[in-house]
């Protein structure tokens, strides 16, 4: 079982990856303090978090002692492995457990990593003109990447089998943002079934609908 008996402090905000971890610690009934902010959107967020995360952006997790966590595919493995006995991660010698690291990183690095560069293109040296082409190419990216790791698993229940784990969580939120789940059904209908299915979870639907503008 888990060792935390002092609160988590959580910097996160509605509509982000962060409801993730929101998710996760739900799971685990962990207590926690959320701080909330849009830290693509508001600078009065981006300078919150900057006491804790110079990189100024979410998820960062603070721990009861004060170190602090950040990079929402850590925080999430990090969490998970915090109680075995809730089967949020294969355990560190089960066979999933090389799949299930793989493809935490891989929506952590190929899919979620993309959504830095759509508030502000200039950061890969695009002028702001063509914002509008640069978006359109990152989420053709990022279908794309939906559909390479689609057609690599073998989903049961949930991604890596019949246990629920904190990859299902991490999918079932990133793929709410651009393009779109609607496009994420089209690319990806193996995983299609899961994230409903999670969408649905009666110990979670509360959370998104509270944490999900369009829910």
């Amino acid at each position: 079982m888990h060792q935390l008996h002092a609160p988590l402090t959580l910097y996160g905000a509605a509509d982000s990856g962060a409801v993730a971890v929101e998710a996760a610690l739900t799971l685990l009934s962990l207590p926690y303090t959320l701080i909330e902010g849009a830290t693509w959107a508001e600078e009065a967020a981006r300078d919150r978090v900057a006491t804790s995360n110079p990189m100024r952006q979410i998820p960062t997790l603070v721990m009861p002692d004060g170190e602090v966590m950040t990079e929402s595919a850590a925080i999430l493995i990090y969490l998970a492995d915090l109680d075995p006995a809730a089967t949020l991660a294969p355990a560190p010698t089960a066979p999933l457990r090389r799949q299930f690291l793989r493809w935490m990183l891989y929506v952590s690095s190929a899919i979620y990593a993309l959504h830095w560069i759509k508030p502000d293109v200039s950061r890969i040296g695009a002028p702001p003109a063509f914002r509008d082409a640069v978006v359109d190419a990152v989420h053709e990216r990022i279908a794309f990447c939906w559909a390479n790791m689609d057609e690599q698993l073998n989903p049961g229940d949930y991604l890596l089998g019949d246990e629920l784990t904190v990859l299902d969580l991490y999918v079932a939120v990133v793929s709410r943002f651009g393009p779109w789940r609607e496009r994420f059904y089209e690319v990806a209908p193996r995983m299609t079934p899961v994230v409903h299915r999670v969408d649905s979870d009666p110990r979670l639907v509360g959370l998104w609908q509270q944490r999900f503008t369009e829910e």
